[in-house]
């Protein structure tokens, strides 16, 4: 039994931890099948978004496995963190495979614990089964995020929030985690799945060029001045605007031909 399960459908990749009796946790082996996992997704160019989620119903990672990991980072001494700059947790997608300009879509079906909770950060949108928690127990074991989860908690949550939830190593509820932004959407269980198909398929009916830029220009834009923001914004926006698709939907917009025209109600 793999692993990890890699499965196209369309224009999605549906990637799935498949450890469900060790709550999905990422032993090495996991690691090595998530780094191919996301290197063939973003090399795929008929593959436009992924969809990331957990088996069964109790986890939907429970971060790193300790038994296969934490020997060696015992052992690593003073250069162990200079060693993994090239590549982060969970198959580099927190850090080295994590400039890929298709967006990602986390399904929280379980529990989100530790490193988990850094997976699902460097997803681009996060959904929570409304029965889930998400918990910071690493710090009780001594250990902080060191794969991008300080710095996404920070971008994402604000200082304060990422103080709160980092150092004092609690559980929190899939609602808390919405009020502090840590998730974009909280639904019932049976809903999680159908929420976020549509949502995949709302980003999926835009251009790509154009979605790819917009994920783009956000990335580029966290953390810099002003006048840098603004700049990267209108460099990246304005340089789709000779893309073929882009041509044609203004024609079909301006023709009134649009399929998904909206509708204004008075």
């Amino acid at each position: 039994m793999t692993k990890v399960i890699y499965e196209k459908r369309g224009e999605i990749a549906y990637i799935t931890l498949n450890r469900p009796d060790k709550r999905n946790a990422i032993d090495t082996e996991t690691d090595d099948l998530l780094f191919d996992a996301w290197t063939r997704f973003r090399a795929d160019e008929e593959v436009r978004l992924a969809i990331l989620t957990g088996a069964g119903d109790d986890a939907f990672c429970a971060g790193a496995d300790l038994s296969t990991h934490v020997d060696s980072w015992l052992a690593g001494g003073p250069g162990l963190g200079r060693s993994m700059l090239d590549r982060g947790f969970a198959g580099g997608i927190t850090r080295g495979l994590h400039r890929t300009n298709k967006p990602i879509i986390a399904a929280l079906n379980g529990w989100v614990i530790g490193g988990g909770i850094e997976l699902a950060l460097a997803c681009d949108i996060r959904v929570a089964a409304s029965d889930i928690q998400f918990g910071f127990f690493h710090m009780r074991r001594g250990m902080h995020f060191g794969d991008g989860g300080i710095v996404r908690l920070v971008n994402t949550c604000g200082v304060g929030i990422a103080m709160e939830l980092e150092l004092m190593g609690e559980p929190i509820t899939a609602e808390r985690a919405r009020e502090c932004h840590l998730v974009n959407r909280v639904v019932p269980r049976e809903a999680l799945m159908p929420t976020v198909q549509d949502m995949a398929a709302k980003i999926l009916r835009n251009p790509r060029v154009a979605v790819e830029s917009a994920k783009e220009t956000i990335l580029d834009v966290v953390g810099r001045p002003l006048d840098d923001q603004l700049r990267l914004e209108c460099l990246y926006s304005y340089s789709t605007m000779g893309d073929p698709e882009i041509v044609r939907r203004k024609d079909e917009f301006l023709g009134r031909r649009d399929v998904d025209r909206p509708t204004v109600s008075r």
